[in-house]
C-alpha cells in the first residue's frame, strides 16, 4: 500500500477524495491536516472530522492547519458548496477532536517517520506544506511526491473556460495562496499538478444511471455523493464539480489514469488580471531554464476513473 498524507479543504470535492483514500486498498492513509480554503479553517476542520466519522475512520489523525495564507488574506470562495461546507448535506456534527497536533507539525513528523514512502496528496491551497518546508527545509527531499490539485495550464479550453479562481485564468487553491505555491514548486520537491484542463474535463460527469445507482445503494457515504451532484446541478453546474478533487487521489491509486506531460511553471503573485495564473513555459527554444520543472496533467481515462469512484464508493 502506498503511504499517503491529505492536507485538504473540505469542500464536497475534497468530501469525495477523501472517501476514496479512505476506502482504497491501494492506499494507507496516515492522516489528514486542514487548511483554510474553501471555508474558513473551523469549517473545513470540522468536515475533514465529519467525513472520517461518516466511514468510521476516526482512528485517522485530522489535524488543524494554517487559517490564512502566508502572505495575504484569505480570499472568499465565489463558488459555494453550502452552509455547511458540505453541499448542504449536513453530516452529523463529529464526536472526534482534531489531534493535537498543528497540521504542519504533522506532515513534517509523518514524512520523517516514513523518509521516501509519503506522497502528500494536497487538495486546497498549499499552505500547510510551504509552511512545512519552511519550517524545516530538511523534509524535502523526504517526500516521495507531492500530487496537487492545482493550476490551469491552457492546454485544452476547461482549462480556462472552467477557471475557479478569481481571476479569468486562475485555479483556486493557487489563487488562494499563490507564494505557497510558488514556494512548493520551487521546493525541488517532485511535483505532479492536476489543473483544471484536466479535473473540471466535461467527459468527468457522472451519468443519470450511476446517480441513480449511488441514491439507491445502502452505503450512506454514496448517497452522500449523489446529493452533492444534485446540489450542484440545482446551481446549473455540471457534476465534475463534485469529482475535481478525487481526480489527485485516483492519480496516486493507479497512476494509469492520467497522462502528464513536463513544464516549466511560473506562478504569478502580483498581477491584477492574472494573479494565480499557473503559467507554463512549453517553449522548445528560449525556454525560461529558471523556472521550476513539474509533472502537469495533461489527460485522463475518464472512464475508467468514473469506474473507479462508482466502485470505491459503493463497496
Amino acid at each position: 500500500m502506498k503511504k499517503i498524507l491529505i492536507d485538504t479543504d473540505p469542500g464536497m470535492d475534497d468530501t469525495l477524495a477523501i472517501i476514496l483514500a479512505i476506502k482504497s486498498k491501494a492506499v494507507q492513509l496516515l492522516g489528514i491536516s486542514s487548511v483554510a480554503g474553501n471555508y474558513p479553517i473551523e469549517v473545513t476542520t470540522r468536515n475533514a472530522l465529519k467525513t472520517v466519522e461518516l466511514l468510521k475512520r476516526s482512528d485517522i489523525p485530522v489535524a488543524r492547519g494554517m487559517g490564512k495564507p502566508l502572505a495575504r488574506p484569505l480570499a472568499k470562495d465565489p463558488f459555494s458548496h453550502g452552509s455547511d461546507g458540505q453541499a448542504e448535506t449536513h453530516l452529523p456534527e463529529p464526536t472526534t477532536k482534531p489531534s493535537g497536533k498543528h497540521g504542519v507539525d504533522q506532515i513534517i513528523d509523518m514524512v520523517r517517520a516514513n523518509p521516501g514512502e509519503v506522497t502528500v496528496i494536497t487538495l486546497g491551497p498549499l499552505t500547510n506544506l510551504a509552511m512545512a518546508f519552511m519550517k524545516e527545509p530538511d523534509i524535502v527531499p523526504l517526500v516521495k511526491e507531492v500530487v496537487a490539485i492545482a493550476g490551469s495550464f491552457g492546454l485544452n479550453k476547461y482549462a480556462f473556460a472552467n477557471a475557479t479562481g478569481d481571476t479569468p485564468q486562475s485555479e483556486w487553491n493557487v489563487f488562494v495562496d499563490p507564494e505557497a505555491a510558488r514556494l512548493v514548486f520551487e521546493s525541488g520537491v517532485p511535483v505532479r499538478a492536476v489543473g483544471l484542463d484536466v479535473a473540471t474535463h466535461f467527459d468527468i460527469n457522472f451519468t443519470e444511471e450511476q446517480l441513480a445507482t449511488l441514491k439507491a445503494s445502502a452505503r450512506p457515504e454514496a448517497n452522500i455523493v449523489e446529493k452533492m451532484v444534485r446540489f450542484v446541478q440545482g446551481r446549473g453546474f455540471e457534476s465534475y464539480c463534485v469529482l475535481i478533487d478525487s481526480m489527485a487521489v485516483a492519480a496516486v491509486i493507479d497512476e494509469s489514469l492520467i497522462g502528464t506531460t513536463r513544464a516549466r511553471v511560473g506562478v504569478e503573485t502580483k498581477g491584477e488580471l492574472t494573479l494565480g495564473q499557473t503559467v507554463a513555459d512549453f517553449r522548445h527554444h528560449h525556454g525560461w531554464a529558471h523556472l521550476p520543472e513539474i509533472e502537469v496533467a495533461s489527460s485522463a481515462d475518464y472512464r475508467r476513473f468514473l469506474d473507479l469512484v462508482m466502485t470505491l464508493v459503493l463497496e
